[in-house]
C-alpha cells in the first residue's frame, strides 16, 4: 500500500481494506474505508520506504504488522490484518510521528 500503483487503484484498495476498516491518523482524526477509497487515489504521491518490518500473529487469522515508515519524516506504523475467505485485509491502521 506504499506503492503509487496500489494507492491509485480504488478497486485494489477496496479488496485490501476490510469493510470495517478504520485508521487513526497522527492528527487524531479517524478515517474509514470510504474515506480512504475517495481520498488516497487523488492524494499527491510521496515515495516512502520502510524499516523494522515485523509481523506478530495474534490469532490464526489475525496479525499485527509494525514498521517504521520513512518519507519527509519518520513515523511508527501499526496495522491489524485479518484473513477472510482466504484473503488478507487490513482492518485497522495507525501512524504516529517517531520521536
Amino acid at each position: 500500500m506504499l506503492q503509487q500503483d496500489v494507492r491509485s487503484n480504488t478497486a485494489l484498495l477496496s479488496t485490501l481494506l476490510a469493510d470495517d476498516f478504520i485508521e487513526i491518523g497522527a492528527s487524531g482524526k479517524a478515517w474509514h474505508k470510504a474515506d480512504v477509497l475517495s481520498g488516497l487515489p487523488v492524494q499527491a504521491f510521496r515515495v516512502r520506504t520502510i524499516s523494522d518490518f515485523q509481523v506478530r500473529p495474534l490469532a490464526p487469522d489475525v496479525a499485527l504488522v509494525t514498521y517504521t515508515c520513512h518519507s519527509d519524516t519518520a513515523s511508527l506504523r501499526s496495522s491489524v490484518w485479518r484473513r477472510l475467505d482466504g484473503h488478507w485485509q487490513m482492518t485497522f491502521h495507525q501512524g504516529t510521528p517517531a520521536a
